[in-house]
């Protein structure tokens, strides 16, 4: 089942990782994006490590993490 969240770019489908939430439209987790910044990775410079995702989308996946 595909659960769509409050935040415009993450989602849950029970068929991709196990329902970790993910990157709408890719299959790279939420969980990827803040292991970067937790290891000192601005998020400005994500997308260089990760660049299939925009800005937009890392700045997303990081304030679904904090909420």
């Amino acid at each position: 089942m595909t659960i769509q969240t409050e935040h415009h770019y993450i989602m849950r489908n029970d068929d991709i990782l196990s329902g970790e939430p993910i990157i709408m439209g890719t299959r790279t987790p939420v969980r990827a994006i803040v292991e970067l910044w937790r290891l000192g990775v601005n998020p400005e410079e994500i997308p260089l490590h990760l660049p299939h995702l925009t800005l937009a989308q890392v700045f997303d996946a990081l304030s679904y993490y904090a909420d």
